[in-house]
């Protein structure tokens, strides 16, 4: 499985971004995807998770309002909407996968990942 997350960028405060994360190979063993991030001196952070068969979403409390993810199966990609971003939502944003959607989701772990992308708010 390989998931390449795209959309990163440098926005100002109050702005918005969508990130992307393209699955290919051995899709059909993921049940969930999500999104997690870290920024410098910080642990990783699990942000928000999606099920690709139910659709059930989960937020973390620090984006929950501001972010929403989807999915297209079609295009075997979920996305993360970014909206009233801050300063403080700088970070590598990495998109995970998971045949356990109660591991990635409840537990914020995943055994794929792909490579990062940076989103930096700032003026």
């Amino acid at each position: 499985l390989q998931l390449v997350e795209s959309g990163g960028g440098l926005v100002q405060p109050g702005g918005s971004l969508r990130l992307s994360c393209a699955a290919s190979g051995s899709t059909q063993d993921i049940y969930a995807i999500g999104w997690f991030r870290q920024a410098p001196g910080k642990a990783r952070e699990g942000i928000s998770c999606i099920s690709t068969t139910s659709g059930h979403t989960n937020y973390a409390e620090s984006v929950k309002g501001r972010f929403t993810i989807s999915r297209d199966n079609a295009k075997n990609t979920v996305y993360l909407q970014m909206t009233s971003l801050k300063p403080e939502d700088t970070a590598v944003y990495y998109c995970a996968a998971d045949p356990s959607p109660f591991r990635l989701c409840v537990n914020w772990n995943a055994n794929s990942w792909g490579q990062g992308t940076q989103v930096t708010v700032s003026s």
